[in-house]
């Protein structure tokens, strides 16, 4: 039967688009904390924390762990990736649990820092550095038992840097490491080919100073490839190849010394699974797997738990009202979408992360981000007060993590230690 409105009566027709329109309404997303988080939110505040912190669940740590280690054992050395993972504690704990002192730095600071610190650390440069810096490093090297000459390896990607650092050696009458970015797809840098090698190869046989220690190619980039038509497939061969087609040429160059000897690096959080040791490569970097940030939830690391989070007080809750001037586009946004109904003003914001926790929230369109008191609307069901914790993981770990002080460590539903940072440098 028509339905009358103002404008007459409402077909079938109508009736249908009507009731198309109501289905398309986006449903409430909102509820309140789910066990973990309400438990979380119970142990910052047992703690005294008021104040945006980040969170590292070590259990989920440790399991994390256990499986990189896994995956490793026995068949290629494990790499720590240093900018990923920028606290001391942090490190140490994984590098007791994976069995490792390799760790991957790139930047002087950290270079500094780590070498001072830890001076049992064998390190490889993850980006070349300005010769500058590393004779920077040299000017002021660490008395505490670290031996550049067996523990350092610097990275070296074009003929003209390895120049560079053949006079600082020369100048500083001191042997270099030297292992050689070898571009294996990405296409960020890197000896591109054979006939760049062979240049390289001259000029470290040449010099008695420049000892060669290995080949560093990464390969992460293979996982941002769409899966369409076999290219993700193609491009992980493609590298491995690459990467083999390099070996191959260096093992049959005056340079050549047994693969044991030598640190093969590839591999990243992305795709350090691809890699088993029956390839050219030795050993894999991996950082970020090891608190899985969302940049890394990828098919290849399902078996990984996210294992850091962001936690921030609420400061105000109440119903979205729009500011003056756009009223009734708020309105209009609150009765389409439940999920607009509600404000939650966060201390802070604005950071590389997504809300996790409680379920609903998301960021205004409207409002935009702001780092001081970010708004992440809801529709109400997530029942907050001010002074619980919004709770989000952060996209990536890389600076994410040194952003917000001691990292806050919690165990058996307790914040069991607060672990320094890195200063943040670049």
């Amino acid at each position: 039967m028509p339905i009358l409105s103002r404008r007459g009566f409402i077909g079938a027709t109508g009736i249908a688009a009507v009731a198309g329109a109501i289905t398309l309404r986006p449903a409430d997303k909102g509820a309140p904390y789910e066990p973990y988080f309400a438990d979380l939110n119970q142990a910052l505040k047992a703690a005294g924390i008021a104040t945006p912190t980040m969170v590292i669940d070590r259990e989920r740590l440790h399991a994390n762990a256990r499986h990189v280690q896994k995956h490793v054992q026995d068949r290629l050395q494990l790499r720590l990736v240093n900018k990923s993972l920028p606290c001391l504690s942090l490190l140490d704990e994984l590098a007791k649990l994976t069995g490792t002192q390799r760790q991957m730095v790139f930047s002087l600071p950290y270079l500094q820092l780590l070498t001072q610190q830890r001076p049992h650390s064998q390190v490889l440069l993850g980006k070349p550095l300005p010769a500058a810096a590393a004779a920077r490093f040299y000017a002021a090297a660490p008395t505490s038992g670290f031996d550049a000459s067996r523990q350092l390896q610097w990275l070296v990607d074009t003929p003209e840097r390895l120049k560079q650092y053949r006079d600082l050696a020369r100048g500083l009458k001191q042997a270099l490491r030297i292992n050689i970015e070898i571009d294996v797809g990405l296409h960020r840098g890197g000896v591109p080919d054979l006939d760049v090698m062979k240049q390289m190869v001259q000029l470290i046989q040449e010099e008695p100073l420049l000892q060669w220690s290995g080949l560093m190619g990464y390969d992460a980039h293979t996982e941002k490839i769409p899966e369409v038509a076999g290219l993700r497939d193609k491009a992980r061969l493609h590298s491995k190849q690459t990467y083999q087609h390099f070996a191959d040429f260096m093992r049959a160059s005056p340079l050549q010394k047994e693969r044991e000897m030598l640190t093969l690096n590839t591999g990243g959080s992305p795709s350090f699974k691809l890699h088993d040791g029956s390839g050219a490569a030795n050993e894999v970097a991996v950082g970020s797997a090891m608190v899985k940030p969302t940049d890394f939830d990828t098919p290849l690391l399902t078996a990984l738990a996210p294992a850091a989070f962001i936690a921030t007080p609420l400061l105000k809750t109440g119903p979205f009202v729009a500011p003056d001037g756009v009223e009734e586009l708020s309105a209009a946004a609150g009765w389409w979408d439940p999920n607009q109904r509600h404000a939650h003003f966060i201390y802070g914001g604005h950071w590389l992360a997504r809300p996790e926790s409680p379920a609903g929230l998301s960021p205004s369109g409207l409002i935009g981000p702001s780092s001081n008191q970010q708004i992440l609307l809801g529709s109400g069901k997530q029942a907050l007060r001010p002074d619980d914790f919004v709770f989000l993981r952060p996209t990536q770990s890389e600076a994410v993590l040194q952003q917000f002080g001691d990292i806050a460590v919690y165990e058996n539903g307790r914040i069991t230690d607060m672990w320094p940072v890195f200063p943040a440098q670049a």
